[in-house]
C-alpha cells in the first residue's frame, strides 16, 4: 500500500542563448531495492555539445557510484581524480552537485548525503525559513590543477515541509553582464526559448511582450556579479511564503524564469535548478474495464466517490457503469480530441475518456518521453498532464470482456489490455519515478 510521504524531485532548465543543446546535465534515478534516489546536476566547462559531453560523463559517473557501497564523498573524490583538467585554464572540465536520498520503507526516515564541487552553494528550507548546516571540506591536490580544489560533503535528515534546492551558476550569475536592471521598464524579446523536461518536467516559460531597457540601476536584486546566492535565497523564501504548497516543478520553474529575466531574456549561460521537496503525496485513480463480477460495480463507485485525488475513467462501458452507480449520466465533452475518440463528462470524475486506444496512445508517449509541447490536443495528452502532476497512481483494471464487442480488431485490443497496463506502469515508474499500484477486478 502507498505511504503518506512523497519525495518530490523535479527541475527546470533553459539553454544558453543560441545553443540547441545544454552544457548543464541533470540525471535522476531511483533504486527501489535499496530505497535510494540519486539526483545529479553537472555543469560542463563552456557550452554546447562539448560541455554537454563533459557534464554527461560526470553525471553518469556520479549516478553509478552513488548506488555503489562506497560513501558518496569517496565517490566524489574518484570522480575528481578521473575528470581531466583543462590545459589552458587549469580547472576541472565539469562541476557537480550530487544528492543521494535514502529512505526507510515507510519514508518516515529520510536521510540525504550531499556532495558539491564548484557549483553555487545548495540551499535548504524548513517551510519558508532558510536553514544552515555543517559541511565537511575535502581538499584535493591534482597535478594539472592550478590550485587546490575542494569537495564539500554533508549529511542531514529531511521531513515533511523541508526542501533542498541546488542550481548551476547560470542561476547565481544571472545578469552578471548587465548589472542591475530596471524590471519596471517595458520589455520585449524575440529570442527563441529552449526548454528541457525531466521525470516529470512540463514547464513552458512566458516571455514578456517587451525587452527590458537597461536604463536604470534602481533594482538591487542583480549586482555586477549577478543575482547571487543570497538574493536567490531571499527570492525562494518569499515565493514559499506566498505559496507554501508550490510543487518542486513550479518552484524550479519560477527560479529559472526569474534568472532568465535578469539575463535580459537572452541567457548568458545554461540555467538549471533542482528542487527536492518532502510533502504529502498527490494521488490519481485510473479505472478502466468492467469488473468481472457485476457485484463489484457498487464498490467501484464507492471507491471513486471517496477517493482523495484525481479520478480518470477510461472506457465507454466503464463510464456507463460508473455514472449509473454514482446516480448521474455521461455527457459529451467538446474539447479537442485529434484522431482519438472524444472525451466525456461525468460529475465527480476528473477525466473520462475512451478506453484502449486512448490509454495505448498515452502509454506510447510516456514510454518515449514525448514532451507535452509536442503532443496534439487530445484526451491522451490530458491523461498525461494529470499523470505528470501525480505522485501515486492506483489503477483498477476490470477483467470482463465486453459483451457487445463484435469487431475482431477491437477484441484483440481488449485481449492485450493487461500487457498494456503493465507497460503503462513501467513507463510511469521508470521514466517519471511515480509510485504505481495495479489491481485487477
Amino acid at each position: 500500500m502507498f505511504n503518506n510521504i512523497c519525495i518530490d524531485v523535479d527541475y527546470s532548465q533553459l539553454y544558453k542563448d543560441g545553443q540547441r543543446i545544454g552544457g548543464d546535465v541533470f540525471l535522476l534515478n531511483r533504486n527501489n531495492d535499496k530505497n535510494r534516489i540519486c539526483a545529479t546536476l553537472s555543469d560542463g566547462l563552456g557550452s554546447g555539445v562539448r560541455a554537454n559531453v563533459l557534464a554527461s560523463l560526470t553525471a553518469h559517473m556520479g549516478q553509478q557510484m552513488s548506488f555503489s557501497p562506497m560513501t558518496l564523498a569517496h565517490s566524489a573524490e574518484i570522480i575528481m581524480d578521473t575528470l581531466p583538467v583543462d590545459g589552458e585554464k587549469g580547472i576541472s572540465y565539469s562541476t557537480f552537485t550530487i544528492a543521494q536520498i535514502v529512505y526507510s520503507p515507510g519514508k518516515d526516515n529520510i536521510e540525504v548525503a550531499l556532495v558539491e564541487y564548484d557549483n553555487p552553494d545548495s540551499l535548504r528550507f524548513e517551510g519558508s525559513t532558510p536553514i544552515d548546516w555543517d559541511k565537511t571540506a575535502h581538499k584535493l591536490h591534482r597535478k594539472a590543477a592550478i590550485k587546490d580544489e575542494t569537495v564539500l560533503s554533508s549529511y542531514f535528515k529531511m521531513k515533511i515541509g523541508d526542501r533542498l534546492i541546488y542550481f548551476s551558476d547560470g542561476v547565481a550569475q544571472a545578469g552578471v553582464s548587465l548589472g542591475s536592471i530596471n524590471l519596471d521598464a517595458d520589455t520585449s524579446s524575440d529570442s527563441a526559448m529552449r526548454t528541457a523536461e525531466g521525470t516529470s518536467f512540463k514547464a513552458q516559460y512566458s516571455v514578456p511582450s517587451a525587452q527590458p531597457a537597461i536604463i536604470s540601476r534602481k533594482n538591487n536584486n542583480v549586482s555586477s556579479k549577478g543575482w547571487g546566492v543570497d538574493k536567490v535565497r531571499e527570492f525562494i523564501s518569499s515565493t514559499l511564503e506566498e505559496d507554501p504548497e508550490i510543487s518542486s516543478r513550479d518552484l524550479s520553474r519560477a527560479i529559472v524564469t526569474k534568472a532568465y529575466s535578469y539575463d535580459n531574456y537572452h541567457p548568458n549561460d545554461d540555467i538549471t535548478c533542482v528542487v527536492v521537496h518532502i510533502r504529502k503525496p498527490r494521488r490519481t485513480l485510473i479505472v478502466t474495464g468492467a469488473p468481472h463480477n457485476k457485484e463489484y460495480d457498487k464498490e467501484l463507485a464507492k471507491k471513486i466517490a471517496s477517493f482523495d485525488g484525481n479520478v480518470i475513467v477510461a472506457g465507454g462501458t466503464t463510464a456507463q457503469i460508473v455514472a449509473r452507480e454514482l446516480g448521474t449520466v455521461v455527457l459529451p465533452d467538446k474539447s479537442p480530441s485529434g484522431d482519438l475518440p472524444p472525451a466525456s463528462i461525468i460529475e465527480g470524475v476528473t477525466l473520462t475518456t475512451e478506453g484502449m486506444l486512448t490509454l495505448t496512445r498515452a502509454t506510447e508517449r510516456l514510454s518515449n518521453k514525448v514532451l507535452l509541447k509536442h503532443m496534439p490536443e487530445d484526451p491522451a495528452k490530458e491523461i498525461i498532464k494529470i499523470m505528470r502532476q501525480t505522485d501515486q497512481v492506483e489503477i483498477i483494471v476490470g477483467t470482463k470482456v465486453n459483451d457487445d464487442v463484435d469487431d475482431p480488431n477491437l477484441a484483440v485490443n481488449i485481449g492485450v489490455r493487461i500487457p498494456m497496463i503493465e507497460r503503462l506502469k513501467k513507463a510511469l515508474e521508470e521514466n517519471y519515478l511515480k509510485e504505481v499500484e495495479v489491481h485487477y477486478v
